[in-house]
């Protein structure tokens, strides 16, 4: 894409060319307001300061959004890290959570270095490798994780020493020991999240849902007192049970005193590595399926420079990490709203940074009046959008032995932890497809031909198509040109998995929006799972 494709890339002294700077501020405006609540809800929910999600957020906008790959994305902290941060801080601090916190940031620095190696080798194609359904099944379970972690908070109640499955079944009694003033704060919250996009005044949609809760729950903070409420003492809790030791935000008195540095003297132990991997992982996968998504929301239709994007996010991790931040990925939320706001450019990332910067060097003591019960809300609204049942549902729809791989990755993932279960998930893939015919020596390679032609390019694949064989192909379509005439041949195919199905449909809704033309052939004799039209087939007759 050329320089002149790129609206308001470079300042200009006509009114048009400042427009597009105006609406990126506009929108990093936007973006800060709805980015400060969630940046310390993420913080505290993963066993970090408060302010270390702020400081990853003002990395994120102005660093990452100066070298990265993306055009529209905003980069900071985002829910799906929460569980694997938690986990990394509890795992390493073996009981200390100072310690595990800087052994965790030390983590996170070896995953952006990890990130980085990824990118320059062009590792962003191997997000091809997951199946659709194991990498929502994930996010479900991260969802389930937020969830069952959070609700206790909503309660001012804090669980202690129980694994994921047995405090998920601990919830409904422990629930019976709530604090009133904290509940009530947490509802109220909720209730906003989930009635604000439908109120009636367009002036009141302008302003972002989070912060209303935020703001109603600092005045009901302090009209409950909550700064200084104190449970009855004498008050019998179960077992690994107890009141939570604050319910206000607590942070330093400046943002210099926030910063915290790593502790790498558990480099050389195993535990620290799966730490490590399970960061980059989640990280990179959220990364890239973000950026794939805000590119079809882009006005200008830009594609991203996946790789590049990739290394952006290890630099920015590595500089969080080294002065007491979360890691960070591209997040979808903070992203589209940025979008709808008008933003044009990476610049609407920067303002949001700066705009983070100039709030807590400025007025860092506002921040502690924020109630944790709030932040646990907008939490657990989160989470439940990615396990909520309209998600289950939609997985039913593409096949049932779709739903069934989603719902094994949940269990796997909620039993052991973020690596296993998706190995598990991927695990089960494999054994369905081997269980459905497929040869073994097909599971890894995909037998395909490409005829180029003036102005023609075919497609013609045969044998089995399936996650785990995409990568050589994917690959080479990223190299057509646009403006050509690209067609699939699928009729020698035995089975299309949904990984391939939806790869092949979006790749050529893609190249007909650029200004090609791609048509897919030979599906009449498959006969399809599921009646969704990315469902995976076979064609008994290619057998």
């Amino acid at each position: 894409m050329t320089d002149s494709a790129i609206p308001a890339s470079v300042p200009s002294l006509g009114a048009a060319a400042r427009a597009p700077w105006r609406r990126d501020v506009g929108a990093g405006f936007l973006v800060f307001l709805i980015a400060l609540p969630l940046c310390l809800g993420v913080s505290v929910a993963s066993g970090f300061p408060p302010m270390a999600g702020i400081l990853t957020a003002i990395v994120g906008g102005l660093l990452v959004s100066r070298i990265n790959g993306s055009y529209l994305t905003i980069t900071g902290p985002a829910a799906g890290l929460i569980v694997v941060i938690l986990n990394a801080v509890e795992t390493l601090g073996e009981g200390d959570a100072l310690a595990g916190y800087r052994y965790t940031l030390a983590a996170i620095v070896a995953s952006g270095a990890l990130q980085i190696a990824l990118g320059r080798f062009r590792a962003g194609r191997f997000a091809a490798l997951f199946p659709v359904s194991v990498v929502h099944g994930m996010l479900a379970a991260i969802g389930i994780m937020i969830m069952a972690k959070q609700i206790p908070v909503m309660a001012g109640l804090q669980p202690e020493g129980v694994s994921m499955l047995g405090g998920i079944s601990r919830l409904p009694g422990e629930l019976a020991y709530f604090v009133p003033q904290t509940m009530a704060i947490a509802l109220i919250g909720l209730a906003i999240l989930i009635g604000w996009p439908s109120l009636g005044q367009p002036w009141l949609k302008c302003i972002p849902a989070p912060i209303v809760v935020v703001a109603s729950g600092m005045l009901l903070a302090w009209l409950f007192g909550l700064a200084h409420l104190a449970p009855k003492e004498g008050f019998r809790f179960p077992e690994q049970l107890a009141y939570a030791p604050d319910f206000l935000v607590t942070i330093p008195d400046s943002l210099a005193a926030s910063l915290q540095f790593p502790d790498f003297s558990k480099v050389l132990t195993l535990t620290f590595w799966q730490n490590v991997l399970a960061i980059a992982l989640v990280g990179s996968l959220e990364t890239l399926l973000v950026a794939a998504a805000v590119d079809k929301l882009d006005p200008d239709k830009r594609l991203s420079d996946l790789n590049k994007d990739l290394q952006a996010i290890g630099i920015g991790n590595m500089a969080a990490g080294m002065i007491g931040g979360l890691p960070m990925s591209a997040e979808i939320v903070r992203s589209s709203a940025s979008i709808d706001a008008g933003a044009r450019s990476g610049w609407a990332n920067f303002v949001h940074g700066a705009l983070l910067l100039v709030f807590v060097a400025a007025v860092p003591g506002l921040i502690g009046a924020i109630p944790l019960a709030s932040l646990a809300a907008l939490l657990v609204y989160t989470g439940y959008r990615l396990a909520s049942p309209t998600t289950f549902a939609k997985t039913m729809d593409i096949g049932r032995e779709q739903l069934a791989l989603f719902v094994i990755t949940i269990f796997a993932v909620l039993a052991t932890n973020l690596l296993a279960g998706v190995a598990v998930g991927i695990a089960a893939k494999l054994l369905l497809h081997v269980g459905r015919g497929v040869p073994l020596n097909q599971l890894l390679k995909l037998s395909y031909r490409v005829h180029k032609q003036e102005g023609r390019c075919l497609v013609k694949v045969q044998g089995s198509a399936l996650f785990s064989n995409v990568l050589a192909l994917k690959s080479e379509l990223a190299g057509f040109a646009d403006g050509k005439t690209v067609v699939f041949d699928l009729t020698d195919t035995y089975l299309i998995d949904h990984t391939v199905m939806d790869f092949i449909t979006r790749f050529r809704d893609d190249y007909i929006e650029h200004g090609g033309r791609c048509e897919i052939h030979g599906l009449d004799e498959h006969e399809a799972y599921a009646e969704h039209p990315l469902a995976a087939r076979r064609n008994e007759r290619s057998a």
